[in-house]
């Protein structure tokens, strides 16, 4: 999987990126059909102090999520649709040493832009997530964000919606995303832990409810414990992906 990181060319016909020095970040977003949400988190990021990089990975959207992340002169790369494939293809077009990835579905206040910026002119060492905020009102969501972040402490195991801020040689030491139909974020930062630290950022992301509004809260939260427990159990992703869109 480490070589794979380092292969002269890439299944989406993509080259490695040329390394430039002079960018303090390289900003990841997979996307697939997320037009009005990526509008809002490309406008957070244009508050970095930083110089950085937005890539944009596009799964085969059309509803022209592609024109946005142009207009807003970010990068575009295409894949396959597949968040992990999508994660890892931006991570090789990456060009800077500090890598971020983020869902499209998340926003960005002033305290996260903050964190961001700090982190990218210390060059810190190690993973980074940020605490969990859900975009919703309700006594449901403050427990459903209290137990994420405490797993997150406690368990050093951030989801993807908390967005992981890396190190490009810890990210490769790691092997990168898995190209798995699930749980590629847990897989990534269970493999991290193994070779430098992942902690918590003192600064919240703001998550769409959308996932928890669609399913019920408590139900959603169930199933991704469920996932998560069988992941580390041994469960095959492509099981757990086939379960999970089935509804069992």
């Amino acid at each position: 999987m480490r070589s794979e990181l380092r292969d002269s060319s890439t299944r989406d016909g993509l080259p490695p990126a040329e390394r430039d020095v002079a960018l303090g970040l390289s900003v990841v977003v997979p996307v697939l059909d997320e037009r009005v949400r990526l509008r809002l988190l490309l406008s957070d990021l244009s508050r970095l102090a930083t110089a950085h990089e937005t890539i944009v990975v596009d799964g085969g959207s059309s509803d022209g999520s592609r024109e946005v992340a142009r207009e807003a002169g970010a990068r575009v790369v295409r894949t396959m649709a597949g968040r992990g494939l999508q994660l890892r293809a931006g991570a090789r077009a990456a060009r800077s040493a500090l890598l971020l990835f983020l869902h499209a579905d998340v926003r960005l206040g002033a305290d996260a832009v903050s964190a961001i910026d700090r982190i990218a002119t210390g060059r810190a060492t190690g993973a980074m997530a940020f605490h969990l905020s859900i975009d919703a009102p309700g006594a449901p969501y403050r427990l459903i964000e209290w137990g994420a972040n405490l797993r997150s402490k406690l368990l050093g195991m951030p989801y993807g919606d908390q967005g992981l801020l890396v190190q490009r040689v810890d990210y490769e030491r790691a092997g990168g995303h898995p190209s798995i139909p699930i749980m590629e974020d847990v897989a990534l930062v269970r493999a991290l832990a193994r070779v430098t630290p992942v902690r918590m950022l003192d600064a919240s992301i703001r998550v769409s409810a959308r996932r928890w509004e669609a399913d019920g809260p408590l139900t959603r939260t169930i199933g991704n414990w469920v996932l998560v427990f069988r992941l580390l159990a041994g469960a095959r992703p492509e099981e757990l992906a086939l379960r999970y869109r089935s509804g069992k």
